[in-house]
């Protein structure tokens, strides 16, 4: 018997160096849903490589025009912008076709740290000092004026690249220097005429445990899929994310007062379609606002959802983008007063909060990368793999692969998956199975 046709065509908005194509088009086959791939391949590699949509990702009008005209010819049912490089340009043509969409102001805020914060100042939300320097201002002008300890990102670059903490003018002025640095020889950086390509944000360090939340928004309203610890300490100087583990281990509390706070900063930044990745500042049962974005968790960190969730985060973003109702796929739905109560996690049932869907124990460790140099390998992969409560360990480097730390660098070697009865018993496993790993570099002598 044939197979059933596909129903619906979607375009997976995908760049050449994402983590989430497969993901991505793994649920889309067990959807049955047609797949048109937009990329940032040349016209040429992408005929050989398949892609149907050549698009440059760092002309945003143009990319926008190009899926307009492509519209034209076929139908799409939905976009999804895989990574942060794409979401404007989702928002945008999405505006033009009348698809579901986050307003393009809030996708652009969503990725611009600066404005991000400008956003949720004004609509009264907390926030730290914040101020923007261009990278060619003279430094020792602005190093005594700012308070320390104090954190300098670059503006448009994502999973802490860049980012230093200084706690003093002479640190700030170090940091600063490196971030130029990287700015000058960046090759996937966003290109002028942004002129915050080349601007770096400071902000006063946020004191206390780092958590990420991950959820889905439908007109505005939030459903937490899942609430990850991040157990280790991220007090820098660099921010180097290892392990995430859900459900958190946070009182029942301060677990809302993190959704509530994602919550308004939605609204605040205007993001109110799709997934949200959120990384936020806990301390005293207060949750600080870190970053949002309008896009979903990066690298392969989803296959943790799918672990606790039995259904893959990919395939909860297909649906929801082609307008299915998935509150009931995937974890519970009932709110935090009972299932079945009518009222939500303060008692209200007006309140948009919903109770994470993500509760059982798993946790994903993104491999360190303590030193650079050409990748070799692993040694002891295997006897990781058989740590028990570890689901996979997945290597992403080839060999040969430039490895480069943070600050400057832009990748994990590889992930660990485990899950378990509980948190901290996955965390345990994570770091047993790490520990069972040896990575193997070639330095690298300077040219």
């Amino acid at each position: 018997m044939p197979d059933k046709p596909p129903s619906k065509t979607i375009l997976l908005l995908m760049p050449t160096t994402t983590y989430r194509a497969g993901p991505f088009l793994d649920a889309a086959r067990r959807l049955n849903l047609y797949v048109v791939k937009g990329s940032d391949f040349c016209h040429v590699l992408a005929d050989e490589w398949d892609i149907p949509l050549s698009l440059r990702f760092r002309y945003v009008s143009q990319a926008v025009e190009d899926i307009v005209a492509y519209a034209r010819d076929h139908s799409l049912d939905a976009i999804i912008p895989v990574d942060d490089y794409t979401t404007e340009i989702a928002a945008r043509a999405c505006e033009v076709l009348g698809l579901p969409h986050n307003k393009p102001e809030a996708a652009v805020a969503a990725r611009n740290k600066h404005r991000m914060r400008e956003m949720l100042s004004a609509s009264g939300e907390w926030s730290p000092y914040f101020a923007r320097f261009d990278v060619s201002i003279p430094v020792e002008e602005i190093a005594l004026e700012q308070p320390y300890p104090c954190v300098l990102k670059p503006i448009l670059l994502s999973g802490s690249r860049g980012v230093i903490r200084a706690d003093s003018p002479a640190e700030f002025i170090e940091a600063f220097g490196r971030i130029g640095r990287m700015f000058a020889r960046s090759s996937d950086r966003p290109p002028d005429p942004d002129p915050d390509a080349n601007r770096i944000m400071v902000e006063s360090y946020i004191p206390g445990e780092e958590v990420a939340l991950e959820g889905l928004l439908t007109g505005g309203r939030l459903r937490v899929l899942a609430l990850f610890d991040k157990p280790d300490p991220l007090e820098g100087p660099f921010f180097e994310e290892t392990i995430y583990v859900t459900p958190s281990r946070l009182p029942e509390a301060t677990q809302h007062a993190v959704a509530e706070t994602v919550q308004r900063a939605s609204t605040a930044v205007g993001l109110s379609e799709g997934p949200v990745h959120a990384e936020l500042r806990v301390r005293h049962g207060r949750a600080r606002m870190i970053e949002i974005a309008g896009r979903s968790i990066g690298g392969l960190c989803s296959r943790v959802l799918e672990l606790g969730l039995g259904v893959s985060l990919e395939e909860l973003i297909l649906r929801h983008a082609l307008g299915e109702d998935v509150d009931g796929i995937g974890g519970k739905t009932e709110d935090r007063a009972g299932a079945g109560g009518g009222t939500t996690a303060s008692g209200h049932p007006d309140d948009p909060v919903r109770a994470a869907a993500c509760t059982k124990a798993a946790g994903v460790m993104m491999l360190p990368v303590p030193e650079g140099g050409l990748f070799q390998g692993y040694d002891g992969v295997d006897a990781a793999k058989k740590v028990p409560g570890v689901e996979d360990v997945v290597i992403t480097a080839g060999e040969g692969d430039m490895l480069t730390p943070l600050p400057e660098g832009a990748s994990y070697p590889g992930f660990i998956f485990a899950k378990g009865d509980e948190p901290g018993q996955v965390e345990q496993v994570l770091r047993t199975a790490h520990g069972r790993l040896h990575l193997r570099v070639k330095a690298v002598l300077p040219a």
